[in-house]
């Protein structure tokens, strides 16, 4: 390629991009769950832009294309919940992932956003989405909770200490 993966925070003028990537990532999702009403797919750009703006978004960078991203916020218990960390599929299995969701846990553990220090950083997947339960288990996070959506959901909460 060329050219090297970039990460920065998220602004405003990430938001298209990023809402463009996120439907293009959560396509695998819905198929393998043959649900294609899931809110990833359905957010608006409205509420994409709130979520940046009441927590932190990160995006990578290959050149001038937003690749991959994540976004977390951070509770007043001191729970940061991380939410929809997406990776354009040509740019799978080389790390990116991992990368986000280290960078956005050394964000909330080094700037105090809450009212209450970081205690844990929390996300949920689900159940039949097993090349994600890996990477949160390599990051040393653990099942702390599973909720039934329905006949063909399970959502898995893990956690780990912060």
């Amino acid at each position: 390629m060329g050219l090297s993966v970039t990460i920065s925070a998220a602004d405003a003028r990430d938001a298209e991009h990023i809402l463009k990537l996120q439907y293009l990532c959560y396509q695998s999702e819905a198929e393998l769950y043959g649900d294609w009403s899931i809110e990833p797919l359905t957010q608006s750009l409205d509420a994409l832009r709130a979520e940046l703006e009441e927590g932190h978004g990160l995006v990578a960078r290959l050149g001038d294309e937003v690749v991959a991203s994540v976004r977390a916020r951070a509770d007043e218990d001191g729970t940061v919940r991380i939410a929809k960390l997406i990776v354009h599929p040509r740019m799978r299995r080389h790390g990116l992932g991992g990368r986000l969701l280290d960078t956005i846990e050394r964000h909330f553990a080094a700037v105090p956003e809450a009212a209450s220090p970081v205690k844990r950083f929390q996300l949920f997947t689900g159940h039949r989405s097993e090349v994600n339960l890996r990477l949160y288990r390599s990051k040393g996070y653990a099942q702390v909770a599973t909720r039934e959506l329905g006949p063909k959901l399970t959502l898995v909460t893990l956690e780990k200490a912060a």
